[in-house]
Parts: structure tokens; sequence; C-alpha cells
């Protein structure tokens, strides 16, 4: 079981407030991501950004395509992006057309999606899967427990490596434990605390502690 990566998401609406924070964290972090709105809100030019400043780490494109998933793809690694996210209902040629543009993709799973599903993305060489609990439904009161685990540890069986992401703070990381994670996923958890830098160690230090 390795150690889990850990990743911020710039789930920001503009591009310099995006670059300011990642400026803090971005050295101590495993993985960048330009999150989905900030995509949708500036496009390639933050992948670009966050690729200049940090020319050896990780970044991913949260682009959740759903369809054209060559050409988003290709735009995405023309700025600078390692890994690009698909939505779980994407077709599976839409996921084979980006998986051929960049180095990897990720399905993100969203909504109602099955294991015969998840099992054609890996054969399909799609072995990456987010698993989320949806900005939304936290809002809505609903919290992490055994009915994600039971998920996580299933996908992890049938060969993937799994993301989780979805209100993590550090508190929520030993609820995982004894589950070979790939990597946490944390926007706010990170860059909304009084001290991000802080934050970040915080996040790699219970990691550690957890996994090491």
């Amino acid at each position: 079981m390795g150690l889990p990566n850990l990743q911020v998401a710039l789930d920001h609406s503009d591009l310099p407030s995006a670059l300011a924070d990642v400026k803090n964290v971005g050295d101590i972090v495993d993985i960048l991501e330009v999150g989905t709105i900030l995509c949708l809100q500036a496009g390639e030019e933050a992948i670009r950004c966050v690729r200049a400043l940090y020319p050896e780490k990780k970044i991913i494109a949260d682009t959740k395509c759903a369809d054209a998933g060559g050409t988003v793809a290709k735009n995405c690694a023309d700025a600078g992006a390692d890994w690009m996210t698909v939505i779980c209902c994407a077709t599976i040629p839409t996921m084979a057309a980006a998986a051929k543009e960049v180095e990897e993709v990720q399905v993100e799973l969203y909504g109602d999606w099955t294991y015969e599903q998840a099992q054609k993305w890996l054969d399909a060489g799609i072995s990456q899967a987010i698993y989320h609990q949806s900005r939304d439904a936290l809002f809505a009161g609903e919290t992490w427990g055994e009915k994600d685990l039971s998920k996580v540890k299933k996908l992890i069986e049938m060969g993937f490596r799994v993301s989780v992401t979805g209100g993590l703070d550090v508190d929520t990381l030993k609820l995982f434990t004894g589950v070979d994670v790939y990597t946490f996923i944390t926007g706010r958890g990170i860059t909304a605390a009084e001290n991000p830098k802080a934050a970040a160690q915080a996040f790699k230090n219970e990691i550690s502690r957890i996994w090491g």
C-alpha cells in the first residue's frame, strides 16, 4: 500500500486568486488541479499559468468532459495538463479519444453509475476513478460513511486507482485507514484555511502518519 497523494483543487472563479493560492501550497502538495469552475472561467490560460509556475508538477484539468473527448484533451495537453477528467456518463469512445491525447484520463463518479460500467472503463484502459461526495450533496448535509468506503474499496479491488474528494478535512482522513487510496483531493480544505500552507502541511503529515 503506497502513500496517498495530496491534490489541491483550484476551484476559483478567477485566475489571479487561484494563482495566489497555488503559490502558497504548490511546493507542498503532490498534484495541482485546475478546477472545473476555473476551467470554465479562465480556460486554457489557467492551465498554462499553473504549468509555468510548476513545470515539474503533475497538473490535472478537471474538465468533467462529456463529449468531444479528443478535442478537449488535446487542448488541455497543449496548454500543459498531464491528465484530464471525464464525467462517468460519457461514452467509451469519448473516454478513449481523450486518452489518446493526454497521459491519463480520470473518470469522475457522479450520480448513478454501475460496476458493470466501471468494468467497461477498465477494459478500455481507463484505470483512474474519482469518488465524490458532491459539493451540492455536502451542502445538503450528507457526510462520509460506510456506504462510501464500501464503494471505494470495491473500485480498488476491481483494479482502479481511486482518488476521493468532497468536503475532506484532516480529521476525515482517518476514516480511510487501511484503504489504498491513490489521492486525496481538497480545495477549500486548504485554500480557504486561515493559513493555507499550514493546512496543506497538516494534510501531508496526517497522510504520512496513517499510511507511512
